[in-house]
């Protein structure tokens, strides 16, 4: 029986069988997108547009696909470049919250990363983190995945620092 391992709002990993895959996927559309492109719960992408980039070869599998990896690095780009400009210094990530990925990138396709700060604690930022695709071959937008990202500020010493609060 496979495996696949999903990753939880508990920073621990679970395993899903192959048996609960079918409910798990009903969770994950109703949840986030729908089966049918005209009835998505979300056609808008929310938050500030902070990153852009193109889906190359050299990010892809032999199927054309991009890899999850690479997606992921352009969200914790993203929420970088957003933590850091609200902090006015240096940020690292802390951790990454519950993330699945609802739809493919393709080879070609326009990467949008949204950002929306949700939080702003003493010296961490929690963003909501929005991954978009403007698809070449057919000019349809639609929605990758999300993810919530925690940023920590860091002073010279690379120590926790204060975030400003206004």
């Amino acid at each position: 029986m496979p495996i696949h391992t999903l990753f939880s709002s508990h920073s621990e990993t679970k395993p899903i069988a192959s048996t609960d895959r079918r409910q798990y996927s009903r969770v994950v559309l109703q949840r986030n997108i729908s089966a049918d492109p005209m009835t998505k719960t979300s056609d808008v992408p929310e938050g500030e547009l902070t990153l852009r980039t193109l889906a190359m070869p050299g990010d892809a599998n032999p199927a054309g696909d991009i890899f999850g990896g690479w997606v992921m690095a352009q969200m914790d780009l993203a929420a970088g470049i957003r933590a850091g400009e609200r902090a006015r210094c240096r940020v690292v990530t802390a951790a990454v919250k519950e993330m699945a990925f609802q739809r493919p990138v393709k080879i070609g396709d326009t990467l949008s990363i949204y950002t929306e700060l949700t939080r702003i604690g003493r010296t961490s930022l929690t963003l909501q983190v929005e991954a978009w695709v403007n698809r070449s071959r057919i000019g349809n937008k639609e929605k990758v995945t999300e993810g919530t990202f925690i940023m920590v500020a860091l002073d010279a010493e690379g120590k926790p620092a204060q975030v400003p609060q206004d």
